[in-house]
């Protein structure tokens, strides 16, 4: 892949339902789509309405993606399909699999921003905005002098209020008319004109560098908009919207509750129009009680005539009518009447004459059932007059609330008495007609030309659900009076599509073109009552005719997963977040901290990586136009500082026009009709007016702007925030490039210097580096000026304060700072303290600071070594002029040397493994030890901690607190010999240079150090492995990887030597003696518990392993050698299980001699010439079964002759007791334990052996317990024939017989004693004994009377193979466990295809967990599936561990189950065979994430029941891993 592009991958998992999840990408990102554990194997189809190249995007439109699968393999672990995201918007995708839906979610593809007549690019984190409210820009001809101030004061951006013709109140949020400019900005010179607008925004990208958003309003329009008189149905009226009706009326009776308050009419019943305490409270809600609920009963318009609905149910009962059947669980309920007539709802007929049945069809039964028919609708009435009082009490709590904020609150407006101008609250709805009695107007509202234009005002409600449209049935958000009305706007009624209001639709569309012609951006108002479905249409078409919109919108749903929702669904590229909700300065650091960029040494991420949530973009800004002003909240010391911490923040910025002027009053988007002040630069003498840099802080705002604007484009993106005290707050942007920093520490003034006491003890500040200057320092002070007088034509500011601003000044010339000494923390980390003294409340300072100049040089010269790993590393790089020699070649080069068993050593090792060299693995204080010695053990830790920069972590901690972990890493291989030593000094000196970086800065080097290495290790052990390893998928390289950490050659050599004669045999000299010797690398069982001493090598285990690991990654030579090792150790026919280096070998296991048999056949078959094996010299070091251990060299034959002995020696029957036998070598086995016997059963073919004091085949648990009274007891004996082991032998006699036939083998078969005399038992005659009886003897035929059944009293399962043939306990060879698969593999031809079909189905049903195999049938009586051997109780089945084998699920015999079912699916069918395949990559994926995730990047022995963890399985097991790589080798 391309170093340059960036690449996401979004790992879809089933049922994944994302989407109130924000992915956010950049243009010119690549998403790729891979498939999650749960889908891998199935046929999933991604869909995605992201435009095809060349296409237009439209929403509903969805394309189906094409997969690509780059290794062409059978697993899913890299099948991807790709989006090359180059248009910004909101795109949805989801995906399905066998026709269901699977999941989905959206993608947020952020524009790209362009300004100035070169069209440079605009960051988003660079944006510094400024809201005008457009109306108090005055006259066209003045709008640059006024617009001038903000480009001036250094902003980017403008936005302005809604530019169109304003309704009758006068809000800039209110509009006549949507597609007319606004007519008072016409003067009767000039007309302004769209076009004219338009010429000014280009003025002011073009040559001001500035671009300009304004705001869009589909909620709602002026109530006096002419185009909603001739299309009345674009609102929610009494015509389209009945339900409303009631609250209409309601609405009504509070009108003229108002003009009889207003006329004087109440204050006899205590209630005068000026309200002025809880009394008069008190009075209103008696008047509501008492006059106004009853006179208009509400309940009525929810309620059933009853008399009518009795008359229309006796009629119907009278004449008989014949009912209609209805369900028995309906009951009678009330049906609201669509038109909402008072008493006009019905109940269902038919519901009652089911419920109500008369006994007779005399006159009184019917009368009778008519009185209970009456009594029940009465009952329905009374539920609906309750629920209405309810309502009703709502409505008037709501009512005072409101009455208490206007009239009494010190934060209110006060309106003062109660008149027709300000009533007693605002009207919910329109009336356009001559007022009349109440119950005259009631009339009007159901006769549709009058209906039609009472319509409902729009507004908030507090606490609502944002989806929820309040205006729509089903809402009581009207009745109840929960709306804050704005009693200027009507709410717009839209429908669910464009058909459902045409023309509305229609209207707003070309509102949105115009918008979108002319301005950069939106700002979508009212954003989260604006019907979603409305926002995306118009959204969508204002991208079609601008591509880059800048779309921004304030939220307030209280909740990140629904702002989520909104961000997805309209593409919203930033959220304004305001500083002004901060209750102190702690919390103000707290949002800049939340809104952007990284913590500062944050670690360099891949360019392809996991695509991960994000939060939205934010637009910070210290105050926005519709809150109020923060000097009543706060103080006007306090806009410097806190417009400094807002600045500091790594994402965009704003204000609003007046906050840099000291404005001390909120600037109202209703009632302001005065204009913003001009720009005067030259004046020292300022008019009312006029503005300029001595203006309140605007010469702090531009320094401040112009800054935020270069830490943006300088790439400032990581970020640490200081609460010094409670209330200085420093803020640092740090680029991690160039290791610059920038710091701001800033002394708010929340409270008033002035009337609050602050602290004159300014605590010291230490700044880690060199400070270069101070960028700038800045005091609000005061100055003589008239006291502040509301200006009645402009809007003015207080005059009494301005900045004391100095920039890019040195530190000496502070006036801040009283000293600044230089301390050191570290041979290369400089610290400067800092001690203030004119830090006053309302200053800010700002220091530019670099590395010292050591440390900056050490980072340089790292970044140049590192280019060579990526190019990401050049900027900030420096070339090495006098570095150690070793840097000079590139890392590449020393590494290509080393050999596969360097790289176990480099790579991996666990502690055991590494306590034989003297040393062990890296033990973090206050956390755990690695898992290895080598790099991986520091790739795992890092992999959790990298990709969240997680520096918290004790091994971050553990790292910047000193260098033991960086001399670990290079000193452990400096100490090795060879390539492995060359490796570590490149290490070294490259340590040299990250020793002189700060402390803060190791982790993230020390990363990117080790990941450069241990990625081009990695690389270098695929190049050394097979073609299938090479080509192979993510999942077969991270498996093959396997092959690494378990083959190794420790201090002391595992196998027993090979014969001089043999050549390519690896040589060392031995470090104690000084001596050649052999050092062939040895396959560990698994790690940490099998990995080092006696205890690494196991028979068994490693040629179970030995394909997977050896011959399918490409390592014949190792393979060959460890082959021929355990050949050499050969006695009584066996080869050892624990091997002991061949001096300490015990011969107590069965089946490792047949797997060693097996390993030869397959060497033989997977190596070019492999059968040139057969050839090889053996050094035997017992020649016979009695000598003692011979030297090598002693004695040599070929590798065909042992085969033979063993062969032979089965044939005759093994029979002898162990050496040593007793508690010496074995504490817990019975004495008859240790006579080992197996031999041929010439009727059968079948190998069988074993007693039950001992076990032969892997199923080897012996009991430990004394208490549990198992000790010495084997948990499975598995005696008599083993139907693995007959398998293997199946598959070793069909081979040799078919060498022999080739002349590649010189015997034709065994000699065997017959009535006295020696005979020969040809491996033809072996083979086909075994194939004539095994399914006869081993399958449980569904067949009850089967004769050849010898315990039919014992089956309890059909159409399975048995576990063995012949145990000691019959009731064992019926037992379901998973080792039939294994002689499927290696003997199908055994097995008929439909049988061995139904068992394998058998088997998956019942055994097959997440990870591994169950090892018992759960339905027998002593299946536990969880281990614990530390557990010693009483009970036998499972203390000390005596269940190990009875139903834990181990990984192991999965591989062999999965290639079985691939083997035999192919006979019987394609289709069968497709299934076969989904199901293997399935259950295959679960490995890979346990690969991924663990630390020890291996699959365990075994886990507990249902893939629980196991504490007592390896970690990590050589023939776990070996299986699944050969499943994937089948494949």
């Amino acid at each position: 892949m391309s170093h340059g592009k960036h690449t996401r991958v979004l790992l879809l998992n089933d049922m994944e339902k994302l989407d109130k999840t924000l992915f956010r990408l950049e243009q010119g990102y690549e998403l790729q789509f891979r498939l999650g554990p749960t889908l891998q194997g199935k046929h999933v189809t991604v869909y995605t309405n992201y435009p095809a190249a060349g296409e237009l995007f439209d929403r509903h439109k969805f394309r189906c993606l094409t997969w690509h699968n780059p290794t062409g393999k059978e697993d899913d672990s890299d099948k991807y399909c790709k989006l090359e995201l180059q248009i910004s918007g909101s795109y949805q995708y989801y995906f399905n699999h066998e026709n269901q839906k699977g999941g989905g979610g959206y993608l947020v593809v952020d524009p790209i921003l362009r300004v100035g007549a070169d069209n440079h690019v605009l960051p988003l984190d660079c944006v510094t905005l400024q809201t005008f409210l457009a109306k108090c820009l005055g006259p066209f001809d003045g709008w640059e002098d006024r617009l001038k101030v903000a480009k001036e004061s250094g902003y980017n951006m403008i936005h302005l209020t809604p530019v169109q013709k304003l309704g009758l109140s006068r809000s800039c949020y209110s509009l006549a008319d949507q597609l007319e400019v606004n007519p008072d900005f016409s003067s009767s010179s000039k007309k302004c004109s769209w076009n004219e607008m338009g010429k000014l925004v280009e003025k002011m990208k073009n040559e001001w560098n500035m671009l300009c958003i304004t705001d869009v309003v589909y909620n709602h329009t002026a109530a006096n908009s002419e185009w909603l008189t001739q299309h009345p149905e674009c609102a929610y009226n009494l015509k389209n919207s009945p339900h409303l009706k009631p609250a209409w009326l309601l609405d009504r009776a509070l009108w003229h509750l108002t003009c009889k308050v207003a006329g004087g009419k109440y204050s006899d019943k205590g209630l005068p129009p000026l309200i002025e305490n809880d009394q008069h409270l008190n009075c209103i809600r008696k008047i509501f009680w008492e006059d106004i609920f009853p006179k208009v009963k509400l309940w009525e318009f929810f309620q059933v005539d009853v008399n009518k609905a009795v008359q229309q149910f006796k009629t119907l009962l009278t004449k008989g009518s014949s009912k209609i059947k209805t369900d028995p669980n309906q009951h009678l309920a009330i049906i609201q009447d669509p038109e909402f007539r008072r008493l006009g709802c019905t109940v269902d007929m038919n519901v009652a004459l089911n419920t109500f049945i008369p006994h007779s069809n005399g006159p009184a039964a019917i009368e009778e059932c008519c009185n209970w028919f009456r009594k029940r609708v009465e009952e329905l009435n009374d539920e609906k007059f309750r629920q209405t009082n309810y309502h009703q009490e709502q409505a008037i709590n709501c009512v005072l609330a409101t009455v208490s904020y206007e009239r009494l609150a010190d934060h209110g407006p006060k309106l003062g008495a109660i008149t027709r101008k300000y009533p007693l609250v605002t009207g919910y709805f329109t009336y356009p007609f001559k007022e009349l009695t109440l119950d005259e107007e009631e009339v009007m509202m159901h006769q549709p030309n009058k209906a039609s234009y009472f319509m409902a005002y729009n507004g908030w409600v507090m606490g609502d659900d944002p989806l929820k449209n309040f205006a729509e049935p089903g809402s009581n958000v009207y009745l109840r009076r929960e709306l804050i009305c704005w009693g200027d706007s009507v709410k717009l009624r839209y429908g669910n599509k464009p058909e459902d209001c045409p023309y509305l639709w229609a209207h707003m569309k070309k509102y949105t073109e115009i918008t979108a012609k002319y301005f950069h951006g939106v700002r979508l108002d009212n954003c989260h009552s604006t019907p979603l479905h409305v926002a995306e249409y118009m959204m969508d078409t204002a991208r079609k005719l601008r591509p880059s919109l800048y779309i921004v919108a304030e939220l307030f749903t209280g909740s990140e997963e629904l702002d989520n929702i909104f961000v997805n669904k309209l593409g919203i590229s930033s959220l304004i977040r305001e500083a002004m909700s901060a209750y102190n300065s702690h919390e103000e650091g707290r949002l800049v901290y939340r809104f952007g960029g990284e913590p500062v040494g944050s670690f360099v991420q891949p360019r392809l990586r996991p695509l991960t949530p994000a939060i939205a973009h934010a637009l910070f800004m210290d105050i926005t136009h519709d809150n109020e002003c923060p000097i009543q909240h706060r103080s006007a010391y306090d806009a410097l500082p806190s417009s400094t911490i807002v600045s500091m923040a790594c994402c965009a910025t704003g204000s609003t026009r007046g906050y840099d002027e000291l404005v001390p009053h909120q600037i109202s988007v209703v009632s302001e009709e005065r204009f913003y002040a001009k720009w005067n630069p030259s004046v020292t003498q300022l008019n009312p007016g006029e503005v300029n840099f001595k203006t309140g802080i605007i010469a702090g705002r531009l320094a401040m702007n112009r800054l935020h604007q270069e830490l943006g484009a300088k790439g400032f993106n990581q970020v640490f925030v200081d609460q010094v005290d409670e209330d200085i707050v420093a803020v640092t942007r740090h680029c991690p490039n160039t290791h610059q920093s920038v710091v701001a520490v800033s002394r708010t003034a929340f409270r008033n210097p002035k009337t609050s006491s602050y602290s004159q003890e300014v605590p010291q500040m230490c700044i880690p580096g060199k400070i270069e200057e101070v960028v700038l320092e800045a005091r609000t002070v005061e100055r003589s000026a008239n006291p502040y007088k509301k200006d009645d034509h402009t809007i003015n500011g207080l005059l009494e304060y301005t900045v004391e601003l100095r920039e890019h000044i040195q530190l000496k010339e502070s006036k801040i700072i009283k000293q600044a000494s230089i301390a050191t923390k570290g041979p290369n980390e400089f610290v400067q303290e800092i001690e203030f003294e004119n830090l006053t409340p309302g200053s800010v300072i700002i220091f530019r600071v670099s590395l010292d100049p050591k440390a900056q040089d050490a980072v340089g010269v790292l970044r140049n070594h590192l280019i060579q790993f990526s190019p990401h590393f050049k900027s900030g790089s420096l070339p090495d002029d006098c570095s150690e020699a070793i840097l000079k070649t590139p890392f590449s080069i020393i590494a290509s040397k080393l050999t596969l068993a360097d790289l176990n050593q480099l790579l991996y090792r666990c502690d055991a493994e590494e306590q034989e060299d003297g040393g062990g693995c890296y033990d973090i204080p206050n956390w755990t030890p690695l898992k290895y010695a080598g790099l991986q053990g520091i790739m795992s830790v890092m992999a959790e901690i990298r990709p969240n920069n997680d520096l918290g972590h004790p091994f971050c901690g553990n790292l910047r607190a000193g260098d033991w972990m960086i001399d670990y890493v290079s000193n452990r291989l400096i100490s090795r010999a060879g390539t492995c030593s060359d490796v570590g000094k490149w290490l070294k000196a490259m340590f040299i240079y990250l020793k002189r970086v700060p402390r803060y800065l190791i982790p993230c080097y020390f990363d990117a150090i080790l990941v450069g290495a241990y990625t081009t290790l990695l690389d270098l052990v695929w190049k050394q492995m097979s073609s299938f390893v090479q080509n192979g998928s993510t999942f077969v390289k991270h498996l093959s990887l396997g092959s690494v950490q378990m083959c190794g050659i420790g201090k002391y050599p595992s196998l027993p030597p090979l014969s001089p004669a043999l050549k390519n045999v690896p040589y060392r000299l031995n470090e104690i003696t000084g001596e050649k010797e052999q050092c062939c690398v040895s396959l560990a069982a698994g790690l940490p518990h099998f990995s080092s001493g006696i205890f690494r090598c196991w028979g068994r285990d490693t040629f179970i392993a030995l394909r997977g690991l050896m011959l399918v990654t490409g390592r014949y030579l190792e393979a060959r050698n460890i082959i021929l090792a355990f050949a050499g150790t050969l006695r009584h026919g066996l080869i050892p299980n624990l091997l002991g280096q061949g001096t300490h070998a015990r011969y107590n296991c069965r089946d490792a001699v047949w797997w060693w048999l097996q390993c030869i056949q397959d060497y033989c078959k997977t190596v070019p010439n492999g059968t040139d094996i057969l050839n090889s010299p053996i050094s035997r070091m017992y020649p016979t079964d009695d000598s003692l251990p011979q030297p090598a060299g002693k004695m040599d034959q070929p590798l065909y002759e042992v085969i033979q002995e063993a062969m032979q020696k089965h044939a005759q029957g093994i029979d002898f007791r162990e050496r040593n036998a007793g508690p010496q070598i074995d504490r817990n086995m019975r004495d008859e334990g240790f006579n080992v016997t197996a031999g041929v059963d010439m009727e059968t073919g079948f190998v069988f052996g074993g007693n039950r004091f001992n076990c032969g085949t892997w199923m080897d648990k012996m009991g430990e317990s004394d208490k549990a009274r198992n000790k010495g007891i084997p948990a499975t004996p598995r005696d008599g024939s083993a139907v693995e082991i007959v398998g293997l032998c199946k598959s070793t006699v069909r081979w040799l017989q078919e060498l022999s036939v080739k002349k590649l083998f010189p015997y034709p078969g065994v000699t065997v004693k017959r009535h006295g005399r020696d005979e020969t038992f040809t491996y033809d005659q072996w083979n086909r004994k075994i194939q004539a009886h095994f399914e006869k003897l081993f399958f449980v035929s569904e067949d009850p009377n089967d004769p050849n059944e010898t315990h039919p009293d014992l089956v309890h399962k059909r159409g399975l193979y048995k576990d063995s043939y012949g145990a000691s306990s019959p009731w064992c060879d019926y037992q379901l466990r998973p080792n039939f698969p294994i002689a499927m593999v290696v003997a199908p031809e055994l097995f008929s295809p439909e049988h061995a079909w139904k068992a394998l189905e058998m088997l998956e049903k019942k055994l097959l967990g997440p990870l591994g195999m169950k090892t018992l049938d759960p339905d027998d009586m002593v299946y536990c599936g969880v281990y614990d051997n530390a557990l010693d109780n009483d009970n036998y089945n499972v203390s000390k561990g005596f269940n190990y084998h009875q139903g834990p699920e181990w990984l192991w015999p999965i591989g062999y189950f999965l290639r079985a079912k691939l083997y035999f699916s192919k006979l019987i069918g394609p289709e069968i065979y497709a299934k076969t395949v989904f199901l293997i990559k399935n259950v295959l994926s679960r490995h890979y994430v346990h690969l991924e995730r663990s630390p020890w990047k291996g699959l365990p022995e075994l886990t507990n029941e249902n893939g629980q963890y196991c504490p007592f399985s390896c970690e990590t097991q050589a023939w776990s891993i070996a299986v699944v790589l050969e499943v994937l080798y089948d494949l």
